[in-house]
């Protein structure tokens, strides 16, 4: 697929509504129309604004498409009548813009996006309070936030930027006058915005992100690099979390990554945990992994129970120069002395280390101040209660040997322990625990069958029984949650691993795809469906089944399904289920790509399932990786095939023309001299001066037509087009019709046909044959005396028949066997009027002989001479009396 020219965009900025940014735009729109540019206005809402409708005037404008939404109607752009009427330029207001629900994409600079991608240009307007990575800094100087807003990376791609600019005194006096927002409810909801100290700050903030922009162009444009070699090197580590305040963060991380123009990565360190987090906590961490990667970021996960511990490792290895991180006032991690933050600092000293201050905690708490009422299980529970019964008679058995209660406290400390191992969530431990105290109290202390205890010591051994029995189950628990992320890694680095091994070893495109799709169902548990690319197009889906029970195939790849895979393929960008594009689908598409190109498209059904966990999306995408180098390394090698047979073809070619220019001079020289000598000199020659010119055009006629016979036969095979006509033939037949046709220098030869006395017969295509057996003899008249002895036999061994061409010559030597069947190969490479060749005879019978299945050889014939053989498929004899 032809990749088209992307479209440029340019984004017209203001620090407020009302600064005239649409008016700047449609008075630019209006100076492009005037020098010829073909102009659409997408989408322009004026606001109720008079000025801003006047300049819609003498511009086409595209009609809205309007979609509802409950109990309201709201227009919207019309994104595929844009790419219909494809403009050179369109206009599209508001690029912050979040579209109602049932539209191919969920915000409009998506439908910008797509626009680019096709070629067209853009203009668009947009407010500095709309910049993502500037939301915090909005925040703090307006105390409200905007809802709708823009990733960095669609503003930084800009290739102009006008920054709309209006005195903040001359627009407040706009805003009190009403010009702004005819709606009064309006012009109250936007009360807060309107002072002086809040627009200044706000024009300062665009000022400065728009001189950043248009510094930035102006290097791209003049080739240069920045001259601070250090600020290259950066690179910035930001770590995720579920806490909504975690956004602020990974701004200012983003924030600094583009002033030190350093490498940016966000960071999840998983913990067991991370299994018992809620639905919502979820929701906030691939929340705040969507708005990392929106900014930029590189995301990766380890593992392990020490966070800090992880994250310092992580910045060794990979040479983080800053990491930011957040902290909160909630005091300490669990019963620590110090934080996270105050333990990381302390393991990477001499990493700079930017602490932003927020309210909610980073981590989840590992003793949340509410519990989630817990799911209870009748077999855990059945479980924990007969642990508690095994261990109440052992300790009875126990009492009436006279052990001690050592022992017996020592039994229920175990009962504990293989509860916590067979048993899942917390609370059975802790049922277990408080339930084995109350239980050794009841049936072992003085007064027995009570709860109540006579010793005064007793009450310090129950609690030491008790916070020994909690730490070992929760330590328990920890070791097998731990021994399960461990295992669930390892199984995943495995299908990595041998993802890798299976591509390597696949032979094709379609061997490729499949082991990329076995591996993918494999690692995610989930059916896959692949689409590939024949032709510029995508072929037929092919699902493969993450069981083998039936599924509803055309839920996943009816029309609409398969109109998304036809999307992502042409815009190579990812859709479906789980994104901001084509969300309602049930599957989510991901093109498998190297560079611009697409080579298939890889659907994960997901049925509404949420959406892939972190370290499943990576290793999924590194797969994807991986198949596309794969394809690609097999297209090149397709390619590199072509190349060579190219270069083959053109070999024969030349070779065909350098032997002919040579070859075919001396006798069409000698045809033409002949001739000329009968023309001219008829009347002075005698008969006998004549028949011997007439004998030497004819031979040399011959020559030339056997040549091109031979030439014609190899051109075909080499072209793939040689027709094998095979029937049932009579072998001695065949060999009488050769030697008609051979060599008229035959006649100073000994030539003898040798055959078995049964009729023979072999399945071939006797012209091709025919042609075998008269360049093999006439090759033995070649290159052996006069008076030589040529033998023809044939014979039957087994199921095939076996033709010899023996002769009593001088023989070959045997350096000159292993090329005697190689094309334009001629021994002793004579040529000139003696023995004369391109070597295309014995090349053009291996050929025909290998068509018909057989094999062809040679080898010396004893005393002296040599033997050309080869075989045919032997065919049975039918007799009819």
């Amino acid at each position: 697929m032809a990749a088209k020219k992307p479209g440029k965009l340019k984004i017209f900025i203001g620090y407020a509504p009302g600064v005239g940014k649409t008016c700047a735009m449609l008075n630019a729109a209006h100076e492009k129309q005037k020098a010829g540019v073909n102009v659409v206005a997408g989408f322009i809402d004026p606001h109720g604004r008079p000025d801003t409708a006047a300049l819609l005037k003498g511009l086409e404008m595209l009609p809205h498409t309007r979609n509802s939404n409950g109990e309201n109607a709201f227009n919207e752009f019309d994104l595929d009548h844009a790419l219909q009427r494809s403009p050179e330029l369109i206009l599209v207001d508001d690029l912050a813009h979040a579209n109602t629900a049932g539209f191919r994409h969920k915000k409009r600079y998506q439908d910008v996006e797509e626009l680019i991608r096709a070629g067209i240009d853009v203009y668009a307007t947009v407010d500095v309070q709309q910049i993502e990575s500037l939301a915090d800094i909005v925040s703090t100087i307006t105390g409200g936030n905007v809802q709708e807003r823009i990733p960095d990376s669609v503003f930084d791609r800009a290739d102009q930027v006008e920054l709309v600019d209006i005195d903040p005194d001359a627009l407040i006096d706009r805003w009190r006058s009403g010009k702004l927002y005819p709606n009064q409810e309006t012009q109250r909801a936007y009360a807060y915005l309107f002072t002086r100290e809040k627009l200044s700050g706000l024009r300062e903030l665009a000022l400065a992100k728009t001189a950043d922009l248009l510094k930035r162009i102006a290097v791209q444009i003049s080739g240069q690099v920045t001259s601070n070699e250090n600020t290259v090197k950066e690179h910035i580590l930001v770590c995720l979390s579920s806490a909504p305040s975690n956004k602020k963060v990974i701004r200012t991380a983003a924030r600094l990554a583009e002033v030190f123009h350093g490498h940016f990565t966000a960071l999840f360190v998983e913990t067991t945990e991370y299994q018992q987090l809620t639905t919502k906590n979820k929701a906030g961490l691939r929340e705040n992994l969507r708005l990392a990667e929106q900014l930029g970021a590189e995301i990766a996960t380890v593992y392990g129970e020490d966070v800090p511990g992880q994250i310092a490792e992580y910045v060794n290895t990979s040479r983080v120069s800053k990491i930011v991180l957040g902290r909160s006032p909630n005091k300490r991690r669990g019963l620590s002395k110090s934080t996270v933050v105050d333990k990381l600092i302390a393991l990477v000293p001499n990493v700079e280390t930017y602490i932003i201050p927020y309210n909610e905690s980073s981590f989840p708490r590992r003793f949340p101040l509410k519990f989630k009422p817990p799911m209870l299980s009748l077999a855990d529970l059945a479980k924990t209660v007969s642990f508690l019964m095994v261990c109440t008679l052992v300790g009875i058995w126990f009492k009436s040997l006279g052990f001690r209660d050592e022992n017996i406290i020592t039994i229920y400390i175990l009962g504990v322990l293989f509860n916590a191992m067979v048993t899942k969530g917390k609370l059975y431990s802790v049922i277990s625990s408080i339930m084995s105290v109350l239980t050794f109290n009841y049936f072992f202390t003085e007064p027995y069958y009570s709860f109540q205890a006579y010793d005064s010591g007793y009450p310090v051994t129950f609690l030491t029984m008790l916070s020994a029995s909690f730490i070992i189950s929760t330590l328990t628990m920890r070791v097998r949650e731990q021994a399960y992320q461990s295992a669930q890694k390892a199984y995943r680095t495995e299908v990595l691993l041998e993802t890798s091994r299976k591509l390597q070893q696949a032979k094709n495109f379609s061997d490729i795809i499949e082991a990329t799709a076995q591996q993918m169902v494999k690692l995610l548990d989930k059916t896959i469906i692949f689409y590939t690319v024949q032709q510029g197009t995508l072929s037929e889906p092919q699902m493969y089944l993450k069981n083998e029970l039936a599924a509803d195939t055309q839920a996943y790849t009816g029309e609409s399904e398969h109109a998304v895979a036809e999307w992502v393929y042409r815009n190579n960008k990812r859709a479906g289920a789980t994104t901001d594009t084509f969300s309602i689908a049930n599957c989510l598409y991901h093109a498998v790509r190297g560079g611009d190109s697409v080579f298939a498209v890889a659907a994960i059904v997901m049925d509404q399932e949420e959406p892939l966990e972190i370290f499943e999306k990576s290793l999924m995408i590194a797969m994807l990786d991986e198949c596309a180098l794969a394809l690609e390394k097999e297209q090149l090698n397709e390619k590199q095939k072509e190349i060579s047979m190219q270069i083959q073809q053109e070999q024969l070619r030349a070779n065909l023309l350098r032997g002919i220019s040579h070859d075919l001079r001396t006798p069409l020289t000698s045809v033409s001299g002949n001739a000329d000598i009968l023309i001219g000199n008829s009347e002075v020659l005698s008969e006998e001066q004549k028949m011997r010119l007439y004998k030497d055009i004819y031979d040399d006629s011959m020559w030339l037509i056997h040549l091109v016979e031979n030439l014609l036969s190899i051109t075909r095979i080499e072209n793939g087009t040689l027709n094998l006509n095979l029937q049932a033939e009579l072998v001695e037949e065949v060999i009488s019709e050769a030697l008609l046709h051979v060599n008229r220098d035959s006649e100073n030869h000994i030539i003898d046909t040798v055959l078995d006395e049964e009729l023979l017969m072999a399945r071939m295509d006797s012209r091709l044959i025919v042609q075998v057996l008269i360049n093999l003899v006439d090759n033995a008249i070649k290159y052996t005396q006069c008076g030589s002895h040529i033998i023809l036999s044939a014979r039957r061994d087994k199921q095939m028949i076996i033709l010899e061409i023996s002769d009593d010559g001088p023989g070959i030597a045997e350096e000159v066997k292993a090329r005697l069947f190689d094309m334009f190969y001629t021994a002793n490479n004579v040529r000139g009027d003696g023995r004369r060749g391109l070597g295309l005879g014995l090349a053009l019978c291996k050929s025909i002989v290998n068509a018909h299945g057989g094999t062809i050889g040679v080898r010396d014939h004893f005393p002296k001479g040599t033997i050309f053989y080869f075989t045919l498929q032997a065919e049975a004899v039918s007799v009819y009396e």
